[in-house]
């Protein structure tokens, strides 16, 4: 009895697949096991096995068409079987023949000049006949299959050959291929309320803020030398990332565009400073804000971070102590990070991205000498602020740390 070959699903994200070569034509004997065609599937060309005997009666898809997976793509049985009523009498493979459409132009062989193989023809020498368990068994044990010896019908390789081969010729020099066993293993961790916050908070402003980005680099030698002589004197270790927060607020002072919010149908021009300090802990981001950082000190300022820090790490921050920002401040640089861009945190237009302060070699006065230099990106919401306000803004604030005997007065 005829029986319908359907495409079968060669990958576990194939849809359908795409005929390249047909190495059987209508009227040829083939048994189960035999490679018919090669199928070229979304991953790769992969040999298509047929599982079924007989003689093929009919070939529903030419070369380079494509057809679905489960759509008829042959038709096998006994000679002169009719195999018409088969197929108008299967619902599902009416459907089927309807889904096979040509393939793109791109896709098709630019011609179709191989001679059919016949049974009593010998091997063809521009590829290697051999079974799909042949072939990763060889692939296994590290074994050519170009030096193994045939035993199946027109010289086919097959599972009992690649055993009995006992290793490679002299002339052949394939690398060995070692073979890792291991396990593969993973662990799935509900997704904490922090982390369902911060994702919402960020996706939301990612997509709705039409975020650009300004640098700038900013000379730190005097800045790291302001700090050492400060922390000589400081009942609190300062920071620089403290030096940071007061420059930022300084500058803010002078350009309130960029200590603003958007609001959908108003900007929000705030007349305070409130500057979140980004934070990691283990569940996730918190931002602290330190208010009115405009109007302390750095010693205030350092005091007040440290205490968030160490609050955040034992989880005993409160609400109201990250709700309030009007600018936000996220540093990178103790973790070595030279540069980077961060996503605004609602409801400012901007965030501040600071990064590590490194050596480099730069020139001061016309002379070149080793010099200490920080990155700092600026992340703005331009339905708020224009590209000229943000570059003011870097300006005064590279003014700031460059002379940081005006964080004082």
């Amino acid at each position: 009895m005829a029986e319908i070959i359907r495409m079968p699903k060669m990958s576990d994200t194939m849809t359908e697949g795409v005929v390249v070569k047909w190495l059987v034509k209508e009227g040829d004997q083939i048994k189960s096991g035999d490679i018919i065609a090669e199928v070229e599937t979304d991953k790769a060309t992969m040999d298509f096995e047929c599982y079924s005997k007989g003689t093929l009666l009919y070939i529903a898809v030419k070369e380079g068409q494509s057809v679905p997976v489960d759509g008829v793509v042959a038709v096998v049985g006994q000679p002169g079987e009719d195999f018409q009523s088969l197929l108008s009498g299967s619902p599902a493979a009416d459907t089927t023949v309807a889904a096979v459409v040509e393939a793109p132009a791109a896709q098709a062989p630019a011609a179709v000049s191989a001679p059919v193989q016949q049974p009593s023809a010998p091997l063809s020498t521009d590829r290697i006949l051999a079974s799909p368990l042949a072939k990763k068994l060889a692939a296994d044990k590290g074994i050519d299959l170009a030096a193994v010896k045939g035993s199946g019908e027109n010289g086919r390789i097959v599972k009992q050959d690649v055993e009995a081969f006992q290793g490679m010729p002299a002339t052949v020099s394939a690398p060995a291929i070692a073979v890792v066993a291991g396990t593969e293993s993973y662990e799935e961790v509900p997704v904490s309320q922090m982390r369902k916050t911060i994702a919402a908070r960020l996706s939301e402003s990612k997509f709705s803020a039409p975020h650009f980005y300004l640098t700038i680099e900013i000379n730190m030698d005097k800045a790291v030398a302001a700090r050492e002589q400060m922390n000589q004197i400081s009942e609190v270790k300062i920071s620089m990332n403290d030096l940071v927060i007061k420059a930022s607020a300084a500058a803010l002072r002078k350009h309130p565009k960029i200590n603003s919010s958007w609001l959908g149908n108003t900007i929000r021009y705030n007349h305070h400073i409130n500057i979140g300090v980004a934070m990691a802990v283990e569940e996730g981001l918190l931002v602290p804000v330190v208010r009115f950082a405009d109007q302390k000190n750095l010693s205030q300022i350092s005091s007040e971070v440290k205490d968030y820090g160490a609050r955040a790490k034992a989880k005993k921050l409160q609400p109201q102590d990250w709700a309030g920002n009007t600018f936000t401040i996220s540093n990178l640089g103790m973790f070595g990070i030279e540069e980077f861009t961060a996503i605004i945190n609602p409801p400012d237009a901007c965030i501040l991205a600071v990064g590590a302060v490194k050596d480099t070699v730069g020139v001061v006065n016309g002379q070149i000498q080793p010099v200490k230099v920080m990155k700092v990106t600026l992340s703005c919401d331009h339905r708020v602020v224009d590209g000229a306000s943000g570059a003011q803004f870097l300006q005064t604030l590279k003014q700031l740390l460059e002379e940081p005997v005006r964080l004082l007065v």
